[in-house]
């Protein structure tokens, strides 16, 4: 198995990104980061909030990365404060010095007392006793005791965070091309390399192979693999299992490579060392076309009903959905509108209209109602000025291998 070669960037990658893709730990420009700061401190306005505070994250797009470049895991906070600098504390001594690195805009802290009891501290330093606090992120109940009791009264701010999150800059439409083009490496390794004879285990390294020697980051690969002659698997595991591909099987995949906390995201099915059968062909052609339905609707001023309308093709094939249909996405992780269809809702419908620069995933994953069959098919889209467009560039349609 050839690994990707550094001399090259991953196809279709635009040679002005691969800067970023070079860089030790690439960074936004001030401009952008400036641009962050402001909105926070505006949203903040709104919410009666003098302070903010950041908690915790899972690498997938936090708040605290987004404000200073840091990827947390659990137990790190930031007190944002309009007009002073930012205040990271970080939960081990070992984190302090790649923080410095990485949040290189802002002070961090670390001591035995633990990062609690230093981000009260450093919220009272700066008079937030009586004050009302913003809180973005994981908030435990214990936490919420503490801040109480230190007299200071902590409002969750975490809708307002995701509405944040929801229009793309264009510095990070960059970085979400970027996971796009890892993403596809993935994808199309997985369709070349495939083979009757693998576990699901080799599949994951297979995947992983193609984006890691650029410094990708795993946010899922979901794999299926069955019969399509007597399938018993409608939908991707969370987790590869010990199952061996044969000849006449499906592989269905779904993927999201991260570029920094901006992942694309492709759904691909993939018939392995066979044509696809009448049931399969069925099933991906009832896929493309509530994906073809959903992408003329994906315009500036679009509502989540125009979706349901669109996807309303998907009953009419007698067969149904096994997962979210379309979801935002890219950078701070999963986000409005979640949908399904009207026949299988995922939440209730939001009441909002999609706007310029906002990023989501399509993803028709139809499978029969008896959910022994299933494929998978979509991708992250920019909701551009005149419509969808796409940011991967992986072949479209039902894929062949072996």
């Amino acid at each position: 198995m050839d690994l990707p070669s550094r001399a090259l960037p991953p196809p279709r990658l635009p040679d002005r990104l691969r800067p970023l893709l070079d860089a030790e730990f690439p960074v936004f420009s001030d401009v952008e980061m400036q641009r962050r700061r402001k909105a926070l401190a505006e949203t903040m306005a709104e919410a009666g909030a003098a302070h903010a505070l950041l908690s915790g994250g899972d690498r997938k797009g936090s708040a605290i990365q987004w404000l200073t470049g840091w990827p947390p895991g659990g137990g790190h906070f930031v007190v944002f404060t309009p007009g002073q600098a930012d205040a990271l504390f970080v939960k081990n001594p070992n984190n302090a010095p790649l923080a410095r690195i990485m949040a290189p805009r802002t002070t961090v802290g670390w001591s035995a007392e633990g990062s609690q009891a230093l981000m009260i501290d450093e919220l009272l330093k700066r008079g937030a006793k009586g004050k009302t606090v913003g809180v973005i992120g994981s908030y435990g109940h214990s936490l919420h005791e503490k801040l109480v009791a230190a007299g200071i009264a902590p409002i969750d701010m975490n809708r307002a965070y995701t509405r944040l999150r929801l229009v793309k800059s264009s510095e990070e439409l960059d970085w979400l091309r970027i996971g796009c083009a890892l993403t596809d490496l993935a994808v199309e390794a997985l369709e070349r390399d495939v083979a009757p004879g693998q576990t699901e285990h080799e599949i994951a390294d297979i995947i992983e192979r193609a984006y890691v020697p650029w410094g990708g980051m795993t946010q899922i690969h979901y794999t299926g693999v069955t019969s399509m002659a007597d399938p018993n698997c409608c939908v991707p595991s969370q987790l590869s299992r010990n199952r061996v591909v044969k000849a006449g099987d499906v592989v269905f995949t779904e993927i999201a490579v991260s570029f920094w906390s901006y992942p694309g995201q492709l759904q691909r099915t993939i018939a392995v060392a066979s044509e696809p059968t009448p049931l399969y062909r069925d099933l991906h052609a009832a896929a493309e076309e509530a994906y073809q339905a959903i992408l003329k609707v994906l315009r500036p001023g679009a509502r989540p009903d125009d979706i349901l309308d669109a996807a309303s093709c998907i009953a009419r094939t007698g067969f149904t959905i096994c997962d979210d249909l379309v979801h935002g996405y890219g950078g701070g992780g999963y986000l409005p509108p979640v949908l399904g269809t009207r026949e299988r809702p995922s939440q209730s419908v939001p009441d909002m209209t999609l706007q310029q620069n906002m990023t989501v995933v399509v993803q028709p994953s139809i499978m029969t109602k008896d959910g022994k069959a299933g494929v998978q098919t979509g991708e992250l889209v920019l909701i551009g000025a005149s419509g969808a467009e796409r940011l991967h560039h992986a072949p479209w349609g039902f894929r062949r291998a072996g």
